[in-house]
């Protein structure tokens, strides 16, 4: 009852209940480009290839797009060139002066930052463009009926201002509606697909029974067990005590309380998974290659780090640890933090200041990222797991005992045909875990009850967009 309360509270507000509709409504022009395709392209041969590219590249970008790429649409690139510009400019922050000297400078650093990433998205989308315009008159998949330079230009155009238009959308959002815009368009890109695999659950276990009531107990189990999982960890946060000393600046007593510093476990949010699945979406992308077909070497070894395979698995958990060690790096320094805690005076309990603070935070810094890496790669391997199993039977030596001994479910899987990605699944939660608390502090701050008690209050992860 008081979720439903909650809701109704939203529109009770004039402000509030305008924003939640602007934001619905912008969402919906979002989406009305789906249905509108790019001159020029035969969509039903393209989307027959990508239902034979799952896996691959071109299959990642698909999912960020909605489905949108296999179509080729206005928005086929989606905001894929936005947060990969975004990624650019953040781990330029680290070696280049002017970048990290903006970053510090607050509001206005900020503002020439977001200018810089629009020009590049700009630049990354008008490249891709014409990478995927090239790509598609040259295959032999018939995908351009009238090849030519005017294909090349008007598919530029078309893609590179869908991007922006997008871009603007999101940034539209942001400012004057709720939730972070570009989270919330790969939000509706993702849960678009949601109706589909409801469909062909339902079609599976009492059309053509495919399915029995184990299976869909199991499946809808592990649904609720995993987004319960990814709640209580993207709120999980190891706290280091500290402590102030007080002094006296003027006739003031100051500090003298105690705090502390959060460290999240999941900090990176989505980006280690995103990184680590566009590394090894490329070996697959490769295997589409004529020359690298018909070499028995080279498609023998790409072979063996394709999905489902247990080097593939291996590789996908250790790039993710590698790229959360990564970015944490990047967005928090232990001895910058130890530095400004010790010019105004804090301290940690027991801990020396200075490097051995530092070292401190370093080493539980560590600790946690590697349960956040962890974490990220049980979440992002389960679902597929589930879907198409781990092939152990193709290990060598072992491979003939391993198929005879082991259960078919964990070396085939359920085949489960469902939108059911680690790293989507990640997004959908975390998103809406950003937008219900911006629009619980919002219910808050005009003195209405939220959506859960106020020992309880929803914490947001970070956005990754």
């Amino acid at each position: 009852m008081k979720f439903f309360e909650a809701v109704a509270n939203i529109f009770r507000i004039p402000d509030l209940r305008k924003r939640v509709l602007f934001t619905l409504g912008l969402l919906a022009v979002y989406r009305l480009g789906a249905v509108i395709p790019t001159p020029g392209v035969d969509v039903h041969r393209l989307e027959q290839f990508f239902q034979q590219s799952q896996g691959t590249l071109w299959g990642y970008i698909d999912l960020f797009s909605g489905g949108m790429f296999r179509r080729l649409t206005v928005f086929a690139l989606g905001i894929m060139p936005y947060i990969t510009a975004s990624i650019i400019l953040q781990l330029l922050t680290v070696v280049v002066p002017t970048l990290e000297k903006l970053q510090k400078e607050g509001e206005l650093g900020r503002r020439k930052i977001t200018q810089w990433t629009r020009y590049l998205t700009i630049g990354l989308a008008m490249m891709q463009s014409f990478g995927i315009s090239s790509v598609l008159m040259k295959s032999e998949g018939g995908f351009v009926p009238n090849p030519g330079i005017g294909f090349i230009l008007m598919t530029m155009l078309t893609l590179t201002t869908g991007t922006a238009f997008i871009m603007w959308l999101g940034e539209q959002i942001t400012e004057r509606g709720i939730g972070n815009g570009m989270s919330l368009i790969i939000f509706a890109g993702i849960v678009v697909g949601l109706p589909r695999a409801i469909r062909e659950i339902y079609n599976n276990v009492f059309v053509t029974r495919t399915w029995g009531a184990f299976h869909l107990i199991v499946i809808l189990a592990m649904m609720i067990a995993v987004v319960a999982f990814i709640v209580l960890v993207e709120r999980g946060e190891r706290r280091i005590p500290v402590q102030y000393a007080k002094r006296v600046v003027g006739r003031r007593m100051m500090g003298g309380q105690s705090t502390h510093l959060p460290l999240k476990v999941n900090a990176g949010g989505v980006i280690p998974v995103i990184f680590a699945s566009s590394l090894l979406a490329f070996p697959q992308t490769l295997m589409q290659v004529q020359a690298v077909k018909n070499s028995p070497f080279m498609s023998g070894m790409l072979a063996a780090i394709g999905g489902s395979n247990p080097l593939y698995y291996l590789l996908y958990t250790l790039l993710i640890i590698f790229f959360c060690f990564f970015y944490v790096s990047i967005i928090f320094n232990p001895n910058e933090a130890a530095d400004n805690m010790r010019k105004y005076g804090g301290f940690i309990p027991g801990i020396r200041p200075g490097k051995n603070t530092a070292d401190y935070m370093n080493k539980i810094l560590t600790k946690v990222t590697m349960v956040g890496g962890l974490y990220l790669a049980l979440l992002s391997l389960l679902p597929q797991i589930m879907i198409s199993g781990i092939k152990l039977q193709r290990l060598p030596l072992v491979g003939n005992f391993i198929d005879s001994t082991f259960p078919r479910w964990l070396l085939d899987g359920l085949g489960v045909s469902f939108y059911f990605g680690g790293t989507s699944l990640l997004i959908v939660v975390g998103v809406a875990m950003d937008t219900v608390n911006q629009i619980e502090a919002q219910l808050i701050m005009r003195h209405y009850e939220g959506f859960t008690p106020r020992a309880g209050r929803i914490r947001g992860r970070r956005s990754f967009a």
